[in-house]
């Protein structure tokens, strides 16, 4: 059965007359926005910092990994339009909630960005809107928490089905990827009920080369945390593999290449100082916070993020370890960790390990630093204020520190200077295998 309101999207979503607004404008939010912008279709760009959209007015943006070319296109663009101001979401036909979903101070899933969304859509967007979550989430979070956040709130009569829709597609991004775009990731879209999710298919298929229907709102969510948490068991092991073959004076990073010669039954995953990145190191949080809410033990998944939450602590006391047996005392040693950004070449550094390796170091009475020349300066986040800058690169620099600690291993570092003019490397992502000969004993791996 359709409704008038359904009626009307689908006709406006048929002509591409829409206009899409898109909440929240990060690293997903938005490659989004540019892709519906690309497609041709009028967006609505909100978010609550108005420097975001200042620049995006500009045609600048914020996020240099998606290149300058970006949000050059919203510059002077009739289907462009940028604001903070909750009440111009009235003029959306669909509405995409791109927000944080992080952790809680004690581990657990909090939604507050999704809900406080959630009412701010039901004050005030208008009757027959579309409504999609994109952020990361338990199963059931559509259903059971945005959608009563939004009817709640509303100032007017809804009905989901009939004047709301709501559906979930999962956010896919990777950033630093060049492989794939928002563009050409395949859109999982599953909605609260049939209609939605007709609806949320057609609003993704202009901007979007495939997009996937799945039964329900449940199984998109589901399927993401799935993907997430299968890379976290998965980085587990190789990280378990690491401590274990440490201990054996065996190189794991050999063992993995030759493991990888194997053309089937065996996928590669590397080890590392832990985990970063705003997916892969929560979603097992979320899914056994879940799990246990519905009384079904996620023993495998709690084991994979209490090994990869424990590698920044395992690779502060290897550190002090070399430090310990080169004849320097762990005390007043200076340590510079190269890379604050949680993966090579892009500059970010949500959930970066770095930050924990030298707050540790720290506590061990380390004086530490960092370089990373895609974060100049740190800022205050929500775990961590390091208030410091980034030291330069050279040979001057790299010589004046007791040991240099690879935490993330950028292409723009020159690993022949540090391999000539460093004391001591701690490396833990295999970027000095080329200069380990001619290291020798000054190269430990961790």
């Amino acid at each position: 059965m359709t409704t008038p309101a359904y009626e009307r999207l689908r006709q406006r979503f048929a002509d591409r007359s829409t206009l899409v607004a898109v909440v929240g404008l990060g690293y997903v939010g938005l490659p989004l926005l540019a892709a519906f912008h690309e497609a041709g279709l009028r967006v609505l760009g909100f978010d609550v910092d108005p420097d975001k959209v200042r620049l995006l007015a500009q045609g600048e943006h914020y996020l240099p990994h998606l290149g300058a070319d970006l949000a050059r296109p919203f510059r002077d663009s009739p289907r462009f339009r940028g604001t903070t101001r909750a009440e111009d979401l009235a003029d959306a036909d669909a509405v995409v909630i791109c927000v944080p979903t992080p952790l809680g101070p004690h581990g657990e899933p909090d939604l507050s960005y999704v809900t406080r969304t959630g009412e701010m859509i039901g004050r005030h967007a208008r009757s027959g809107v579309l409504v999609v979550l994109e952020s990361t989430s338990y199963p059931g979070t559509t259903r059971d928490d945005l959608l009563p956040a939004m009817l709640a709130a509303s100032t007017v009569p809804r009905t989901p089905g009939e004047d709301l829709f709501v559906a979930f597609s999962p956010e896919r991004e990777d950033p630093g990827r060049t492989t794939h775009t928002t563009r050409t990731i395949p859109k999982l879209v599953g909605g609260i009920d049939d209609a939605s999710r007709d609806l949320a298919v057609m609003l993704y298929q202009p901007a979007i080369h495939e997009v996937v229907p799945v039964s329900s709102a449940e199984i998109a969510e589901a399927a993401k945390v799935f993907e997430n948490v299968f890379r976290a068991v998965n980085i587990a092991l190789a990280n378990e593999m690491k401590v274990i073959l440490d201990a054996m004076g065996i190189d794991v990073w050999e063992v993995i290449r030759a493991a990888s010669t194997k053309p089937f039954g065996f996928m590669p995953f590397y080890p590392g100082p832990g985990l970063g990145g705003h997916c892969i190191p929560i979603d097992p949080f979320y899914l056994s916070w879940k799990a246990r809410e519905v009384r079904a033990p996620a023993r495998f998944i709690e084991l994979a993020g209490e090994i990869n939450t424990a590698m920044p602590r395992y690779v502060v006391e290897r550190t002090v370890r070399a430090l310990n047996d080169r004849g320097v005392a762990a005390r007043g040693a200076r340590v510079l960790v190269l890379g604050l950004a949680y993966k090579p070449d892009i500059a970010d550094v949500r959930e970066s390990p770095s930050f924990e390796i030298i707050e540790l170091l720290e506590s061990r009475g380390v004086q530490a630093d960092y370089c990373d020349p895609h974060v100049p300066r740190t800022w205050r986040m929500r775990k961590h204020d390091l208030n410091r800058s980034s030291v330069p690169f050279n040979a001057e620099s790299i010589a004046a520190y007791d040991a240099v600690l690879i935490s993330t291993n950028h292409r723009v570092f020159d690993y022949a200077m540090l391999a000539a003019h460093a004391k001591l490397v701690i490396d833990t992502r295999d970027a000095m295998r080329a200069h380990a000969e001619a290291m020798g004993d000054r190269l430990v791996r961790a």
